[in-house]
């Protein structure tokens, strides 16, 4: 009632924290006033984590929200990284959408910025906008018992073919475009393992144009991704935190980050 976020005990063993992201938004421009922490949502966020881990409930957090961090107003964005890194053992999962398209983005520990602590799934929406097929994601959770991660596994995303559907006679009807770890040889969904595939993607021309496939949910692309765009896109899945370009400097080609920040803008859909 106060702010819009808030945390629910999904089951016993699981806790679901709900962010409200408009707080962190770029486009919110009352957070010119204070873009640090409004409405004290990242200090009850550090507060409830901190409880969680002191009632046993470590690795048993599941957080969501709608703007993904790394697409959040820079200070807001550096403290949420800060406090992920801090309760690594308690945060099992987060889940954000906003951007349209298929991705995720890293979180390093702050120390070296190599060690893979979290992953952000980032989900594609329904709707079209911008040239886009309607998709949804189901994620595969590790289940309810003693013991359990609740990690995710796995996840699927299914799309509507708006070409097949718009066709003269066609009923349509929602199909699965891929399976995670299937279409990525991934051996689990950890975050190494998706660290691990943005290096895999440097090397592996075909793995990285059926990444930039899946990310448009289906629909060719406009364009293809070739060295400019693919270097500013392992950069973003790289980036858990907004306007940090000590987290791309290990990829290759280089380029300067105020050159990758510009072609972000570009293919933002939000």
């Amino acid at each position: 009632r106060a702010a819009g976020f808030y945390t629910v005990q999904v089951w016993p063993g699981l806790r679901l924290v709900s962010l409200n992201m408009n707080f962190c938004s770029q486009a919110n421009f009352w957070l010119l006033i204070n873009s640090t922490d409004p409405a004290g949502q990242l200090q009850w966020l550090g507060g409830g984590l901190a409880a969680a881990e002191e009632a046993g409930e470590k690795g048993r957090v599941h957080i969501i929200g709608h703007i993904p961090p790394a697409h959040c107003l820079r200070s807001w964005s550096w403290n949420y990284y800060r406090i992920i890194n801090r309760f690594e053992g308690t945060i099992a999962a987060q889940f954000f959408g906003h951007t349209h398209v298929d991705e995720f983005e890293m979180f390093y520990d702050e120390e070296t910025l190599t060690r893979p602590v979290s992953v952000a799934f980032v989900a594609p929406s329904v709707t079209t906008y911008i040239n886009l097929n309607p998709g949804y994601r189901v994620y595969e959770v590790d289940g309810a018992y003693p013991g359990s991660s609740h990690a995710v596994l796995d996840h699927e995303t299914f799309i509507l073919n708006l070409t097949e559907a718009n066709a003269p006679g066609a009923e349509p009807h929602w199909q699965r475009l891929y399976r995670a770890r299937e279409a990525y040889g991934l051996p689990s969904a950890f975050p190494a393992d998706w660290d691990r595939l943005i290096r895999r993607f440097q090397d592996d021309e075909r793995l990285f144009q059926r990444f930039w496939f899946l990310f448009h949910k289906g629909h060719p692309p406009r364009e293809p991704c070739l060295a400019a765009c693919k270097a500013a896109l392992l950069c973003a899945l790289c980036t858990g935190r907004s306007a940090d370009p000590s987290l791309c400097q290990p990829l290759r080609p280089t380029l300067p980050f105020p050159h990758i920040q510009a072609l972000w803008r570009q293919r933002r859909l939000c």
